[in-house]
């Protein structure tokens, strides 16, 4: 065998995939294959990610794990070009904001009305009471 022979035989994504054929297959691959699969192989790896979060849990007799990732999208989606995917993410993302806005006035209402301030004198929206009579009695 030649030294290139030797090297793609060697590599490890090369071993791994070799290894992973059942008998029964015909695995003669050229070395100009065996370059195209590790090619298309290598493009299936994980990255680093900015935030990578892995954890695992035994309860009684099973692990349980969970994998938080994020970063930035280098992923080509055709479902991202769908008009009706682009609008309904417009949809979910105003949603979003609209209840995070409102979510944002009703706390800052609260904290208000717990410092006593008083911004129109002899009205209430009537929040303040109806949270201390269900949440804080």
């Amino acid at each position: 065998m030649n030294s290139k022979n030797n090297s793609i035989h060697s590599d490890s994504t090369i071993k791994g995939l070799l290894e992973r054929i059942p008998d029964s297959f015909d695995s003669n691959f050229t070395d100009q294959q065996l370059e195209g699969l590790k090619i298309a192989l290598g493009t299936r790896k994980w990255r680093d990610h900015p935030i990578d979060f892995r954890y695992s849990v035994g309860l009684l007799k099973w692990r349980y794990y969970f994998v938080f990732i994020a970063g930035r999208d280098i992923r080509t989606s055709r479902l991202r070009d769908r008009p009706l995917f682009k609008a309904s993410e417009v949809l979910f993302l105003t949603v979003l904001v609209i209840f995070m806005l409102l979510f944002g006035v009703l706390l800052a209402y609260l904290l208000k009305s717990a410092l006593g301030i008083d911004i129109i004198p002899n009205y209430s929206f009537g929040v303040w009471g109806w949270f201390k009579a269900d949440f804080l009695e």
